[in-house]
């Protein structure tokens, strides 16, 4: 076994562009160069929307609102990484841990190996995906034949006003240019955060598997070696459930103020892109508006639903554990032995979650609460055009 992480080379590469990686000179760059243009960037969206501010652009003032959120997400999501980056380290480190720990054993590999490739698979569609939604986002802007010299108001792919005049065709191409970039670079740093948690759930999901396999052989191995067998056995039952759940918290301290952004900001922009698709339609350009957002609209919607789904699988997977102590074989021990797993079983009663915010848990049932709010704010905003 060669392999030595659940995370996929995709996305070790991609972090430090991140800015997240200790020891790399290019981490202050990538930081500076994050900060410094998602902050211009927003800029330009608050001035848009500043002059702008009136009825009959509010078309236009929804698709500014809808790309100021975007990039607050990004560089929420990469200010959450650096500010716990120690605390990533170390749960990497904990992965290979268990890749070391997983090498002897026939179950462990099979069961590591297999959430790895399905963590490939995952990441693979999620960048694909990414990269896809912003070619078609920007492609029209960047291929319609524009004259700057006879247009009053240029297009861009957002809804930005720029700070100086755009008075050359040269230079009108290289801010369409510079923008399909940075929303590629920014996308696929979205990209890699929610990658990073399906991968982390995964890789905590697969080290229940094998805790409950090993729970599943207590009295097998018990017969071997008498006492001393199903002493190290409990034993090393008690150490992987506290890996468990210390890599669980570790996943918690890392994407609770993420999740809670988005939640709230999820809920406006699929809100206010299903607005501007509603809307489209039956204006001259309605399936370029609508092709344009479309994609726009399935991430957005995927992105709250991976959260929402990580923290259902997560604690569903907790309660696996409880349910697998009180099914094995214990009733086979003696009581002084068959005692330590009754602390197994009141741990596992506290289930494994992750939050938003430290005030909700996230599960299926949330982001049938973000899309039905969605729906009711989408009705107001129809009602106001």
């Amino acid at each position: 076994m060669t392999r030595k992480s659940t995370i996929s080379h995709i996305v070790m590469l991609l972090l430090p562009l991140c800015g997240v990686w200790p020891g790399r000179s290019i981490i202050l760059i990538s930081r500076v160069f994050w900060v410094v243009t998602i902050a211009f960037i927003e800029f330009c969206h608050y001035y848009y929307f500043a002059t702008h501010l009136n009825s009959q652009n509010f078309f236009n003032l929804v698709d500014c609102l809808c790309s100021f959120l975007a990039h607050a997400k990004v560089i929420t999501k990469l200010v959450a990484f650096w500010i716990n980056q120690q605390k990533l380290v170390e749960t990497l480190a904990l992965i290979t841990d268990d890749w070391n720990d997983c090498a002897n054993s026939d179950i462990g590999v099979r069961v590591t190996m297999r959430k790895a490739k399905l963590s490939d698979r995952i990441t693979n569609a999620i960048l694909i995906l990414h990269t896809i939604t912003i070619v078609a986002y920007c492609l029209g802007v960047i291929l319609a034949d524009v004259d700057v010299t006879e247009t009053i108001e240029l297009p861009y792919v957002n809804k930005l006003k720029l700070p100086f005049n755009v008075i050359t065709q040269r230079t009108y191409r290289f801010v369409l240019i510079a923008e399909f970039v940075h929303m590629i670079l920014c996308n696929w740093t979205a990209g890699v955060v929610n990658a990073i948690l399906l991968t982390l759930v995964l890789h905590v999901g697969g080290q229940i598997e094998i805790l409950q396999s090993w729970l599943s052989q207590l009295i097998s191995r018990e017969i071997g070696n008498k006492e001393e067998s199903i002493f190290t056995a409990t034993n090393e039952i008690i150490r992987k459930h506290i890996r468990i759940i210390q890599f669980s918290e570790n996943i918690e301290t890392l994407y609770t103020h993420i999740a809670l952004l988005l939640f709230a900001s999820n809920t406006v922009l699929i809100c206010s892109i299903g607005f501007l698709i509603v809307t489209a339609i039956g204006t001259p350009d309605a399936m370029e508006q609508i092709m344009k957002c479309l994609l726009f609209f399935s991430i957005t919607n995927l992105e709250a639903f991976i959260f929402c789904y990580a923290g259902e699988y997560l604690s569903n997977k907790s309660k696996a554990i409880g349910f697998s102590t009180y099914n094995c074989l214990w009733y086979n021990l003696r009581p002084k032995e068959s005692r330590v797993l009754l602390f197994i079983i009141l741990r596992s009663q506290r289930q494994l979650t992750l939050t938003a915010g430290k005030m909700m848990d996230l599960s299926l049932q949330s982001f049938a609460s973000i899309m039905n709010a969605s729906g009711s704010y989408l009705s107001v905003l129809l009602a106001m055009q």
